[in-house]
């Protein structure tokens, strides 16, 4: 039997998929979670065999916790549920340790499917993402996937209009390494200034509200 964490914001959407998972015998929904806070206690508690999480949460981005989570349980198996379908955000959850993607857009059996592929050790993405990517596959390249984390968090910090004093208060890091990060970010986008940074992210929706 694997023991599954199930975490987004949705009452109705993580019923909808507690229902599809333990329609398998071998399933089990071992917790429901809400918020990122939720998780990291659920995850404390029952250690389970997989973490299925949603990146749109109410207390931040799914994606620190994916990394959160990787360090202090490297024993749960972690698969992203998440209407956002678009590149930076499929490779950063990937980079930062999931080891599947499914899109909320496909059929619901993906789910299920992708669960079972990464409790076999492999990675898994979703038969759109897959499709994307074959159509596509310069869009993984794309210079904005080849940050750090540190660089990337700077990176968003930076094109949401924060100034460097106001992102070293945010990150807890000096000022001098914001502007190291901020050099050296530029220089693998190409960008000239904190404009180019906010065109940059917008273009490919990490400044979208979260929900």
């Amino acid at each position: 039997m694997y023991s599954i964490v199930l975490v987004d914001d949705h009452a109705i959407v993580r019923e909808g998929f507690k229902r599809l998972i333990e329609m398998e015998s071998d399933l089990d929904v071992v917790a429901e979670c809400r918020s990122a806070d939720d998780a990291v206690e659920a995850v404390g508690h029952w250690r389970p065999d997989l973490v299925a999480l949603d990146l749109s949460l109410p207390d931040g981005s799914g994606l620190p916790l994916i990394e959160h989570l990787r360090s202090v349980h490297p024993q749960a198996r972690i698969v992203v549920l998440s209407m956002h379908d678009g590149e930076p955000y499929v490779s950063e959850a990937l980079r930062r340790g999931a080891s599947g993607y499914v899109t909320k857009g496909v059929a619901p059996e993906e789910l299920v499917a992708g669960l079972r592929a990464v409790m076999q050790g492999e990675c898994f993405l979703s038969s759109d993402l897959r499709q994307r990517r074959a159509e596509r596959p310069n869009e993984a390249l794309d210079p904005v996937n080849r940050l750090t984390t540190r660089e990337r968090e700077v990176f968003l910090l930076l094109a949401g209009g924060l100034t460097p004093k106001q992102v070293a208060a945010e990150l807890g890091i000096g000022q001098k390494t914001v502007y190291i990060h901020r050099a050296s970010l530029m220089g693998k986008l190409g960008a000239g200034s904190e404009l180019d940074l906010y065109r940059m992210a917008s273009e490919r929706g990490l400044l979208s509200p979260a929900g």
